[in-house]
């Protein structure tokens, strides 16, 4: 059977099942895209970006500036750009940067989903139609002769819808698991770019409290002492 000939003794449940392949293919190109180039340039990215800061910490601010199409660098940048924050603010931009970031890497597995769920129940509701379909034209006094021979037929164009259901079901599910797998390797970088980049601004924030403590001691010294009467 051709395409146009497997749709049509599919029943009705095959356009929505065309839908749901459509949707899927699309969306698991669209992610195929993404990841092929967040992969590629994301352990890239964070390792300038922190060797960077290591040396000069306005410097990291415009590398990851001009790095702001990845996520990895968005999640460094916010951090970054606040004016002399403190320790705890740090963390939490850097906390509520990577929800965000991670978040937008989702995008497009609730289709997956949906798909998933939603295409097997729609090839089996095509094959129960295609059954009640054939058994309807059945009588008793049928049984046996001739007449039932296009039943078996009809029973077996009927699981063409099931069939369909699974495939696009199967598919979805795994190109799902592998954004999964590849969305969960992104959050252990992030988490490792992230701590990387707070040990060094506690370190930068610590040799600025001291140097700023030593340039005010001697003043205060000076100030609590005493002054002679002459």
């Amino acid at each position: 059977m051709n395409p146009i000939e497997l749709i049509q003794k599919g029943g009705v449940a095959m356009w929505p099942l065309i839908l749901l392949s459509v949707l899927s293919v699309s969306t698991i190109i669209e992610r195929l895209w993404f990841w092929g180039q967040i992969l590629l340039k994301s352990s890239q990215t964070a390792s300038r970006i922190l060797d960077t800061a290591a040396r000069d910490w306005d410097t990291a601010i415009r590398v990851a500036q001009d790095n702001r199409r990845f996520p990895i660098a968005k999640y460094l940048l916010a951090p970054l750009r606040l004016p002399h924050p403190d320790p705890e603010v740090f963390h939490l931009a850097l906390e509520s940067a990577a929800d965000d970031q991670l978040a937008l890497m989702r995008r497009g597995d609730k289709i997956l989903e949906a798909i998933i769920a939603l295409a097997p129940l729609l090839g089996l509701l095509g094959t129960v139609l295609g059954l009640i379909q054939s058994l309807s034209s059945i009588q008793i006094s049928d049984l046996g002769t001739a007449s039932t021979a296009g039943v078996t037929l009809g029973i077996g164009e009927s699981l063409i819808s099931t069939a369909t259901g699974l495939i696009v079901a199967i598919v979805s599910l795994a190109f799902y698991r592998l954004f999964q797998g590849l969305w969960f390797n992104q959050m252990r970088v992030f988490r490792k770019a992230g701590s990387e980049l707070e040990v060094l601004y506690r370190q930068r924030w610590f040799e600025e409290e001291m140097a700023y403590d030593e340039g005010i001691t001697p003043t205060s010294e000076a100030e609590s002492m005493p002054q002679e009467s002459y």
